[in-house]
């Protein structure tokens, strides 16, 4: 993505915008889940919108651009508002990788009906803007499902362990941060997170995208 940014200046600013949107669209689906499952928390809090600047972490913003994972300002629920507090955790959490999941997937239906109806204009749009952005919401669900606090897997996680095992595995949110540090870091020219990822993302990637 960082490319655009010296080869095609106003395509890097548009694909910035899209990516507001998607992080936003992350975001508001965890407010919304956690709306309809009883909390109103973060309506209260504002985060019952699709306005970006309402989601919008700088820091994941940097690394999504930067490495192509990331993530957007934590959406605050109070699981005392909850009828079952950890399995709703866990759909709340899981709400938001799945939007980024549907958004590829929309675009890459568009690009398909591009290829399909012959429209060589509008594949270049395709390419140019869709194609990048399915790879960056593909990155971004495919991250924040890591089984890591304080990203969206942890919970889910949690939300499918047995009780007993669920408390075991909440003991250790605490090392999340240790851990996620140690995902990143780099080991030549790679790192252990991209080990990890890679292989899924090449396969999601090979599933949405025509050859």
């Amino acid at each position: 993505m960082l490319d655009l940014l010296t080869t095609n200046p106003l395509a890097f600013i548009l694909l910035l915008v899209f990516l507001f949107l998607s992080i936003a669209i992350h975001e508001f689906s965890h407010a919304w889940t956690a709306n309809r499952l009883g909390d109103p928390t973060p309506g209260l809090q504002g985060r019952l919108t699709l306005n970006p600047l309402a989601h919008i972490d700088m820091t994941g913003m940097v690394f999504l651009i930067v490495f192509g994972f990331g993530w957007g300002k934590p959406v605050m629920f109070d699981p005392y508002n909850l009828k079952n507090p950890r399995k709703d955790a866990g759909l709340i959490s899981l709400a938001g990788p799945l939007s980024n999941f549907v958004i590829a997937l929309i675009l890459s239906t568009i690009i398909r009906l591009f290829i399909l109806f012959k429209l060589p204009e509008l594949n270049i749009i395709g390419s140019t803007f869709f194609i990048p952005l399915i790879s960056l919401n593909i990155g971004l669900g495919i991250f924040n499902l890591l089984p890591i606090s304080p990203l969206d897997g942890f919970k889910i996680v949690g939300a499918i362990l047995p009780e007993d095992k669920a408390h075991e595995w909440y003991a250790l949110e605490r090392f999340g941060l240790i851990f996620l540090i140690l995902l990143i870091f780099p080991i030549g020219n790679s790192s252990m997170l991209d080990m990890v990822i890679r292989p899924v993302y090449s396969f999601v990637i090979r599933l949405l995208l025509p050859v």
